[in-house]
């Protein structure tokens, strides 16, 4: 009896040290997958820091599978942190999400000035710092 307890407790300790060996190799995909993600959309990546947030099933193609969401923080102008989402299905991107930036003013945009070309583009510039306007 003895050995059979010693057998499942040394399974257990094998299935821990394996699930977190697969999470880390995980985590280490979300990690490049939010640089690349960043570069793409031009923000920066904070603190290289990407956390496991949460799990859930999915499915995909008639079979369940387990979709991780990892957690990080990006910077637009590099004033702010905003918080920002991945979801991965295996070693794929499932999911994004980004923060977005404001439009400008909508008194600019209704009146554009006399010498601008006619355009449809709509010019962006960064969000505020939306902790200069609050009292600690």
């Amino acid at each position: 009896m003895n050995d059979l307890s010693n057998l499942l407790l040394l399974l257990g300790l094998g299935a821990a040290v394996g699930l977190w060996l697969k999470l880390s190799v995980s985590r280490e995909l979300a990690v490049k997958e939010a640089r690349q993600q960043c570069q793409q959309h031009g923000l920066q990546l904070l603190d290289e820091t990407v956390g496991l947030r949460g799990l859930r099933l999915r499915r995909v193609n008639g079979l369940h599978r387990i979709e991780r969401c990892y957690g990080f923080e990006v910077s637009i102008d590099g004033h702010d942190r905003e918080a920002a989402h991945l979801w991965m299905l295996g070693s794929s991107l499932s999911g994004l999400s980004l923060p977005t930036i404001e439009l400008v003013s909508r008194e600019s945009i209704a009146q554009p000035a006399l010498d601008a070309p006619a355009s449809n583009v709509v010019q962006l510039h960064a969000r505020r710092n939306r902790d200069a306007d609050r009292l600690h």
